[in-house]
């Protein structure tokens, strides 16, 4: 890691723990197809957040209280233009926030999109701990 407090340090493992903890089960409910497909879905989206939340902690930037992970990457791309490489995935993930979480005028997610959205998350993942290690 980089020159960071141990203050600093230890928010960032502990937005990779929640990060991580997220993986998991959303890699459960799409492994073993043990709930619906909107979980796996919704838990990505918050994976790719937290860990973009690390990142800019890691880059001592204000992390700001959004879900918004378009946002985030516009935060992050003045510090470190490569996040760029990654708005396809955050894109996709965007989309998953609110509409896994409400009934109404949502659709429903399938377990393509479920796969889809884990995979975008992992990418995030990869990027992020090959940053900060």
């Amino acid at each position: 890691m980089r020159n960071n407090s141990a203050g600093s340090q230890r928010l960032i493992q502990e937005w990779l723990d929640y990060a991580h903890n997220d993986g998991l089960n959303a890699k459960s409910i799409l492994t073993h197809r043990d709930g619906h497909p909107n979980g796996t879905c919704f838990l990505s989206q918050q994976m790719a957040e937290k860990y973009l939340k690390a990142l800019l902690t890691f880059y001592k930037k204000r992390v700001p209280k959004v879900h918004d992970l378009l946002e985030l990457e516009t935060i992050l791309v003045a510090v470190d233009p490569a996040v760029q490489e990654l708005h396809e995935d955050l894109t996709i993930l965007n989309r998953y926030y609110i509409a896994t979480r409400y009934p109404g005028d949502y659709p429903e997610f399938s377990w393509k999109d479920a796969k889809e959205a884990y995979n975008a998350a992992v990418r995030v993942k990869d990027f992020v701990l090959e940053k900060i290690k």
